[in-house]
């Protein structure tokens, strides 16, 4: 049926296709990838900056904007409930030694309001951003800065609750400016430089006015920590913090920036050459790059063929045998990816189709003859009302082959190469001969086992062979 198979990639340097003469009077285009998937990817992520452009590349980035928010929120959740438990806790094991600290009791119930308060608060705002996911929106900007203005005012809440039974002193000693970093930490998580440096500004501010206005600090004034160039210069360093919090928070940005710009890069190539190689070879391609390293695989080949399919297009226009070629394809690939296989490449009425490569399958023979017998049943099925009905004729043949990436350093194909190759297409010619739709190897009946609807031709001539090959028909 066809001539030797084993220069499978015989090209010619147009730019797109390369033309394998298999048949004396037929030749084949065959779309192949151009070398370099790797240095293509490469290519389009440095593109980047036009890329985040696009409202794909906009939107992608948005969500992953929320979800880093969604899981700031979350943890500050965390903090605030381990806190109310933990004071709850102290309070009810050892409330002489709290009320010390605080100078008096300490008001359980009004600090249990005021985190039940901020638990609510954030949790509205979670709510929000849950709701955004779904619907693929944002959060607006104006709505962001209202938050972290509230959240970072909460330690200021409690400083001041701190100070007027501490003291000024000892309250700006205390734990309370401390929660301050909490939120700075937690804001990098905002991807937003001038949300974190707000987040510090806000911190800042407030911690110098408390100092500097509360009614406390007026009783206290020869205090050395009090002094004016003492907590200018402590809000000064909680500001920096928000600075480099920023700095953080936008090298982040960038990274999640590169990620999705890669990430669409490389769906970008999936897309341009998964109409012309099977995606599972794409996949290949895009992590081995552009290797020329090959490998032997055991893999189950099978050819496909339209039988007449010449003749009858000889009577009809291109344009009525593209669209017969193109509705008889879609029914037929469709069965090879369900069942794990890959069209390795399209013969003009007919395609190279691989089960075992180019990622291994140890029931590759079994699931090639299974998409066989579909693909008889969708064919018979899909001619049914057409003017114009198609009979197709598979051979498969198992065995070791040789496979990867083939060709020149400019150009390469994913192919399989090999006497298993030769033999499938010498099987598929057979059904010509025994009128035949579905012919098997005995290498692929013997791995299989007991096959129904077997029945063996016996060892049969084939061309280019010296010794007869034992053949199975099923259909």
């Amino acid at each position: 049926m066809r001539s030797s198979l084993r220069g499978l990639s015989l090209t010619n340097p147009g730019p797109r296709a390369i033309w394998l003469l298999l048949r004396p009077d037929k030749f084949v285009m065959s779309f192949v990838p151009t070398v370099g998937f790797s240095s293509m990817q490469a290519n389009l992520t440095r593109r980047k900056h036009r890329r985040s452009l696009s409202p794909k590349f906009q939107h992608a980035f948005a969500l992953e904007v929320l979800k880093t928010e969604r899981l700031r929120i979350i943890a500050l959740i965390v903090v605030a409930t381990t806190l109310a438990v933990g004071l709850g806790t102290f309070d009810l094991l050892a409330p002489a030694a709290l009320s010390r600290i605080w100078h008096g009791r300490f008001p359980v119930l009004f600090m249990a309001a005021g985190i039940l308060a901020f638990v609510l608060f954030e949790a509205s705002i979670l709510l929000l951003i849950a709701r955004q996911i779904k619907l693929g929106g944002d959060v607006p900007q104006l709505r962001r800065y209202i938050g972290a203005f509230v959240e970072t005012s909460l330690p200021s809440l409690v400083i001041a609750a701190h100070m007027s039974n501490m003291g000024a002193a000892q309250a700006l000693a205390f734990v309370g400016p401390l929660l301050y970093f909490v939120f700075i930490i937690l804001s990098t998580l905002r991807l937003d430089f001038w949300l974190s440096a707000f987040t510090g500004f806000v911190a800042g501010a407030e911690l110098l006015g408390l100092a500097l206005l509360h009614p406390t600090t007026q009783t206290a004034a020869s205090e050395p920590t009090l002094a004016v160039p003492f907590v200018m210069s402590r809000s000064a360093v909680i500001f920096a913090c928000g600075l480099i919090a920023g700095a953080v928070g936008t090298r982040l940005r960038r990274q999640f920036e590169a990620s999705i710009a890669a990430a669409t890069a490389r769906d970008h190539v999936t897309n341009l050459f998964g109409q012309h190689v099977s995606p599972q070879v794409v996949e290949r391609l895009l992590a081995a790059g552009p290797t020329t390293a090959t490998d032997t695989r055991r893999v189950a080949v099978m050819f496909v063929d339209i039988r007449g399919f010449t003749a009858a297009a000889s009577t009809r226009t291109p344009q009525q045998v593209v669209d017969r070629l193109d509705a008889a394809f879609a029914v037929l690939v469709d069965i090879v990816d369900r069942n794990g296989g890959i069209v390795n490449k399209f013969l003009g009425d007919g395609f190279l189709a691989l089960f075992g490569a180019p990622f291994d399958d140890p029931n590759a023979a079994a699931r090639a003859v299974t998409a066989a017998r579909e693909m008889l049943a969708a064919i018979e099925r899909h001619n049914v009302g057409s003017d114009w009905p198609l009979r197709i004729g598979i051979g498969l043949h198992l065995g070791n082959v040789v496979a990867g990436n083939v060709g020149s350093p400019r150009r390469k194909e994913y192919t399989v190469i090999g006497d298993t190759v030769n033999l499938a297409s010498r099987i598929e010619g057979l059904n010509k001969e025994f009128g035949s739709q579905l012919l098997i190897s005995d290498a692929v009946h013997d791995q299989i086992g007991n096959l129904e609807g077997a029945v063996s031709l016996g060892h049969v001539p084939v061309r280019g062979y010296q010794q007869p090959i034992r053949v199975w028909r099923l259909a």
